[in-house]
């Protein structure tokens, strides 16, 4: 992913160019007198894009392996608690 850093007085004049940079794919970071304050990046839809990009930033970390599915939560019926079924199946 590229990183472009712009101050902000050449996004405000140029900003066409810029959103172009975006579009392609480009990340913007903008400075204000050469400290960041903001960043633009591209709308990305989906979830393995936005892996990919945590990935990249250090944020994340994936082996690509899938995950072993999880066991079933169990549920209640009506108003009696986890722990009436409890009691109820000890006597």
């Amino acid at each position: 992913m590229v990183q472009v850093t712009v101050g902000v007085r050449e996004l405000k004049a140029q900003l066409s160019h810029y959103l172009r940079q975006v579009k392609a794919g480009a990340t913007l970071v903008i400075t204000d007198r050469g400290q960041p304050v903001g960043r633009i990046v591209p709308l990305e839809t989906t979830a393995a894009a936005r892996q990919r990009e945590l990935i990249e930033i250090g944020m994340a970390a994936w082996s690509g392996r899938r995950l072993a599915a999880a066991p079933p939560v169990p549920r209640v019926r009506g108003d009696r608690t986890v722990a009436d079924l409890l009691l109820e199946d000890r006597e």
